[in-house]
């Protein structure tokens, strides 16, 4: 009895922790929608997104007849692929086999597993009448993507069954990092160390975007490959097939439904929207929502008219953070489109009751759709109660875990194999021409300073300022001015640029207690804080993920506009009567040193660089499922032709002191020069500044 209890014990647990997670998502999710404009950076970013969608909405405008709607279609449907970095080159065996099925008096449950890719293994419920015909192709078949619950396929059981019952074959498939497909999983802990589904799907989105994809084309890979299984079935009808799915099922319903031309009723619930309200509110994740796709002169509204006259079934609720305002404004301009072909009864709105999700209502009008569109209008759109099975019961593997099968690879093996099939090693040259088309240099010019506020302290005079880094956005920081009695201190002194950060290590000097120490030695320090969201960086892992992908949607390079912020304080710093501007160095800790380091190849002011405990290799965060803030250092396409070593030989005869070069997940890597490694003081608390301040002088030494 015991044993039985505790194993229940630990089993509640799990779920509440699992609710906690989810209901915090949403959460934040709902927050950032309600309070967009308490976020300066995303008011800036989010007028550029504005700007380009209002410049779609324009070309758009423009279109009256079909050929110029075709030759759109064409060109959105080019744009798209080119984003998400094609689909894969594979035509070879699903492999497909069935493991066991369920039997109930009306419908069957069959348990398959097939290969999307070689040793791609995907698991997946197969929903059919139980009273099969000898004709084949009898049933219009329906493809079902499951939205972000940690269990994946058994989500949509119940409309599965249902669509069942009213004649239909579904198959309800696993997405990457759920059900059976966690990318994370550790049997030791048994559970997916990174937590649950969205933050593995933010770990590939980052991996995904070094060599210039998007993750969002494993997802729609997928559902592809699933609908070659599902048209393989001797008793679906190849030429009647539907997609539904809700919030990330409803994204991948929309990819396939725009991109997949067997989809013939396409029916995406709670994530239609428009990102003029979507944008600065709830934005998606990884796999939901295209890098650059606003910078591109697209919208969601694009997914619906690409494959028109297809009728799309647009589902809402009136509680979600998905706004139904957000919906009808894609709405109002497909039904405009799907006018230009004489077919606006073909794309319908729908708004259900409650929150994010699908309610009976809800269901029962995609039960409807596609009925009308799939069986001709015959059949019955109310739904039926069926028998729920437990997520046990619907695996399809004997462990639950696909990483058991033969053979099995992960996500991240993907997009290793992708990086080392296209990688082309660039020159420093075209470096530095990348480093000028991300906008990281300045004009030099002095930024207007204001003073907020001053004080006196024994390292001299400390300020706290701000100023404008580009139009519209303001930086801030804390200027140290040493005392101008101090003996020995010249009219024009050295200066150190210290780059910000909210690292807490009681064996590791804070960034403001640095620049202090160094203030002391007569030196300018600027402390200063690259542009940033606030609230964005608190889950384990991901980092400020959110505020990276917004800024990517819009084709700006956030780590690239915070180097720029760095280059904007050695502006202020040079301009300086009391700082030799050929006398000026900077620091930095984490993963902001690779901020630092794009700042100083595109800079030669900066002439001594001290990163510590920062990544050794953008490459390096393909080799492994996990990393930690990987999207803070994130430019599309940079590291199939350049690497932080290159960034390092960009700065020439100028040196760099690298102490202490961490992994990915904020561990000390290995290797050997030029790094410098710290050795561990433990209780020997005398020693602790000792070699922190040999550091610091190494860092100050010399000319440069």
């Amino acid at each position: 009895m015991s044993v039985i209890l505790g194993s229940t014990v630990q089993f509640i647990m799990k779920l509440t922790t699992l609710a906690i997670l989810f209901f915090a998502f949403l959460n934040l999710r709902s927050l950032s929608a309600q309070q967009p404009t308490q976020d300066p950076l995303l008011r800036w970013m989010d007028q550029f997104a504005q700007q380009q969608l209002q410049r779609r909405e324009d070309a758009i405008a423009r279109i009256h007849n079909v050929a110029d709607a075709e030759r759109r279609k064409q060109s959105v449907r080019q744009k798209l692929l080119s984003l998400i970095g094609g689909l894969p080159d594979y035509s070879g065996p699903l492999n497909p086999s069935i493991t066991g099925q369920i039997q109930t008096e009306k419908y069957t449950i069959e348990k398959v597993i097939f290969q999307s890719l070689p040793g791609f293994y995907v698991t997946a419920n197969l929903y059919r009448p139980s009273q099969l015909g000898n004709q084949a192709g009898r049933y219009p078949g329906v493809l079902l993507q499951a939205g972000h619950t940690q269990e994946g396929k058994p989500e949509g059981q119940r409309l599965a069954a249902n669509l069942a019952l009213k004649g239909f074959v579904v198959l309800a498939f696993d997405p990457v990092g759920q059900g059976e497909r966690e990318q994370t999983y550790d049997g030791r802990v048994d559970r997916p160390l990174a937590g649950w589904s969205v933050p593995e799907h933010i770990q590939a989105g980052a991996q995904s975007m070094l060599i210039g994809e998007s993750v969002a084309r494993y997802f729609i890979w997928d559902a592809k490959r699933a609908i070659d299984y599902l048209v393989s079935r001797p008793e679906v009808d190849p030429a009647h097939l539907g997609a539904v799915g809700c919030s990330g099922g409803g994204a991948l319903t929309a990819f396939i439904g725009a991109l997949d031309a067997r989809i013939k009723a396409v029916a995406p619930a709670c994530y239609i929207n428009s990102y003029r309200l979507l944008y600065a509110g709830p934005d998606p994740d990884s796999e939901m929502s295209p890098p650059n796709l606003l910078g591109s002169g697209l919208d969601m509204a694009d997914y619906v008219e690409l494959s028109a006259p297809v009728p799309w079934l647009i589902l809402a609720t009136d509680g979600d953070y998905f706004t139904p305002a957000g919906a009808r404004l894609v709405y109002d301009e497909a039904r405009r489109w799907f006018g230009i072909y004489g077919a606006e009864d073909k794309v319908r709105l729908f708004i259900g009751s409650g929150p994010h999700g699908t309610p009976l209502e809800t269901r029962e009008a995609i039960y409807d759709w596609m009925i009308r569109w799939l069986k001709d209008g015959q059949g019955d759109s109310h739904e039926q109660p069926v028998k729920i099975y437990t997520s046990r019961e619907l695996l399809v593997t004997l462990t639950g875990h696909v990483d058991d099968e033969p053979g099995s690879r992960k996500l991240y093996q993907l997009i290793l194999d992708g990086f080392r099939a296209r990688r082309r090693q660039g020159t420093i040259p075209e470096l530095a021409a990348e480093l000028r088309r991300l906008t990281i240099p300045s004009d030099g010019t002095a930024p207007e300073v204001r003073v907020l506020d001053e004080s006196n302290g024994p390292e001299g005079r400390r300020q706290h300022v701000r100023f404008e880094s580009e139009s519209g956005v303001e930086i801030s920081g804390k200027l140290y001015v040493p005392h101008l009695s101090q003996p020995g201190l010249s009219q024009s002194s050295p200066a150190v640029l210290l780059v910000s950060d909210k690292m807490s290590n009681s064996a590791i000097p804070s960034m403001a207690s640095l620049a202090e120490r160094i203030a002391r030695t007569g030196r300018v320090v600027l402390e200063l804080e690259p542009r940033d969201s606030p609230g964005e960086g608190e889950r384990p892992f991901v980092g400020n993920w959110l505020t990276n992908a917004r800024a990517d949607q819009i084709g700006r390079s956030l780590p690239a506009m915070r180097a720029h912020d760095i280059v904007r304080g050695v502006d202020l710093l040079a301009a300086r009567k009391d700082v030799d501007p050929a006398a000026i160095r900077a620091a930095a800790r984490g993963v902001r040193g690779i901020w630092l380091l794009l700042a100083a190849a595109a800079d030669n002011r900066i002439g001594k660089v001290w990163l510590d405990r920062t990544p050794y290799s953008l490459r390096a965060a393909l080799e492994h499922a996990m990393n930690t803030d990987l999207f803070d250092a994130v430019i599309p396409s940079f590291a199939l032709h350049w690497d932080l070593d290159d960034l390092a030989k960009a700065m020439g005869n100028r040196s760099v002191l690298w102490t202490d070069p961490s992994n990915w997940m904020g561990r000390p890597a290995p290797g050997g020069p030029p790094f410098q490694y710290r050795y561990i003081l433990g209780d020997t608390t005398d020693l602790r500044d000792e070699q922190d301040d040999a550091y610091i002088n190494e860092f100050l030494r010399g000319a440069r």
